[in-house]
């Protein structure tokens, strides 16, 4: 294991901010990962575990130690007669799962096609995206205990998934390393093309019969024709949750809002962030090269050079504008560091 100094994080992290981390270290085995537990203690410094870097901003350099997860590997690991249990290791791109259950017709996370980031932090953001959140089809995980230094399971009740939440983002934060995620996929497809996007698209690419190839192709289409490509200019994808509202609030609003959108949400409706946002006049806002990106309102951006601080800045003059016009106060899905 190889431990760097002032180590440059601009190449590991979906924003492209230049910062750097006190200590640098990647790991590729259970046993480095023992080691750098055992080092951690020499170098009394903070760890930060880092998997594909998609959804946090960096707002200053890091004092601590930041170690990649380079974890590898995916295999179907039991079947029944419903489901298939695919394993993937956390260092994995989510991405490339994605495709590989598709390819082999492993039916349950083609709505989640060409999410950012690595497979690690989904249960830990309980990722989503078109009617689909990793908790529809998770089995269990394995983590490593930072201090108590053993490997331990949980299954969905343990991880207490919510909303872009789980425990590891509460009450177990900071506490585990996330080794592996295995899925629970389902042999025979059960569509989901609840949301519109996906059936105009579907619609417009001539799809007659559907396919789990072929939901996912449409979301592909989506993603990239309003996402852009962090290669490109640097972001970190959806910047806000989208906010959960009481009825009545959302009833009374729809009355000075007319074309407010909403979604029921068990006893209370999600609005979309995107919208609000836009109504405030931020799409396509740009501040040296800090934005708000113009083809999607919840994406903020990184032009090229912009600080993370200039970044954060804009994310909270953004939430104070929304709750001036609209009364609701967004919350901010990207880590801040």
């Amino acid at each position: 294991m190889k431990i760097e100094h002032n180590h440059s994080l601009q190449t590991y992290n979906s924003f492209g901010i230049d910062v750097s981390s006190r200590y640098f270290s990647s790991f590729n085995s259970l046993q480095e990962v023992e080691e750098i537990i055992h080092h951690q203690k020499v170098l009394a410094a903070p760890l930060l575990v880092l998997g594909g870097g998609s959804n946090l901003l960096f707002t200053k350099d890091y004092n601590g130690w930041v170690i990649k997860n380079g974890l590898k590997g995916i295999e179907v690991i039991n079947s029944d007669d419903s489901f298939i249990y695919v394993k993937a290791m956390a260092g994995e791109n989510w991405h490339s799962l994605v495709m590989y259950c598709v390819k082999n017709g492993y039916a349950g996370l083609e709505n989640l096609s060409l999410i950012p980031g690595n497979v690690g932090a989904s249960p830990m953001q309980n990722i989503g995206a078109y009617g689909v959140e990793i908790k529809d089809v998770f089995y269990e995980l394995e983590a490593y205990h930072i201090t108590d230094k053993k490997l331990i399971r949980f299954n969905n009740q343990d991880c207490a998934f919510g909303y872009r939440d789980s425990i590891f983002k509460r009450a177990l934060k900071n506490q585990y390393i996330i080794i592996s995620v295995t899925f629970q996929l389902r042999k025979e497809p059960i569509y989901n093309t609840s949301y519109g996007a996906i059936e105009k698209e579907l619609k417009a690419m001539k799809i007659s019969t559907l396919s789990i190839k072929s939901i996912s192709d449409a979301v592909i289409n989506i993603r990239s024709s309003k996402l852009p490509d962090p290669k490109k200019i640097g972001n970190a994808g959806s910047f806000f949750k989208n906010p959960v509202i009481p009825t009545d609030q959302f009833e009374l609003l729809k009355k000075s809002f007319l074309e407010l959108p909403g979604f029921k949400n068990e006893e209370a409706m999600k609005v979309p962030a995107g919208w609000l946002i836009e109504q405030c006049g931020w799409k396509g806002f740009r501040k040296g090269d800090a934005g708000c990106y113009d083809k999607q309102a919840l994406v903020l951006v990184n032009y090229g050079k912009a600080t993370g601080a200039a970044i954060f800045e804009l994310s909270a003059t953004i939430i104070q504008s929304v709750q001036e016009k609209f009364g609701i106060t967004l919350e901010r899905e990207v880590n801040i560091i």
